[in-house]
């Protein structure tokens, strides 16, 4: 019994420092926060422009859009929705009315503007038509700017 403690008392010590030393690192860590409820949804871009005047007037023509400034460019979106077909259905009906446009997917928590979106997308899903496609289009938007730009900003 006496030739065991020595080694299992070695082993426990050696597991308790490796294991306070890693929990230490993670304290330090700047990770990113993921929430188990995030899902990816795509923006449909219109454009990128490096100052406000110039992007609203490129983009005078859409009753809808909304856009984010990200190092000091502003990135416009006239359309968005969690299903890769819906995207391509949204870029296709604009690409025929003449405006060049890339899908980028994006990750967002915000459960509230995901289940709206989702009912929008069920619509969405079923129409072919392009004056439904851009309502659909406006009233997400306009949901977007309720629930995320609004009172319920992440």
């Amino acid at each position: 019994m006496k030739k065991y403690f020595f080694p299992v008392f070695i082993s426990l010590c050696i597991g308790i420092s490796m294991a306070y030393f890693i929990i230490d690192q993670y304290e330090s860590y700047d990770g990113i926060t993921v929430s188990k409820q995030a899902e990816n949804i795509y923006y449909i871009q219109k454009g990128v422009y490096s100052n406000k005047e110039s992007m609203e007037n490129n983009m005078k023509e859409f009753t809808s859009y909304i856009y984010k400034v990200d190092e000091n460019m502003y990135y416009t979106y006239i359309g968005i929705t969690t299903k890769k077909e819906n995207a391509i259905k949204i870029q296709k009906y604009y690409k025929e009315k003449g405006y060049e446009t890339y899908v980028k997917q994006k990750i967002t928590d915000n459960r509230e503007f995901i289940n709206i979106l989702v009912q929008y997308d069920s619509i969405l899903s079923k129409t072919e038509d392009g004056e439904s496609i851009k309502t659909i289009c406006n009233q997400v938007l306009s949901k977007y700017e309720e629930y995320v730009n609004g009172k319920y900003k992440n």
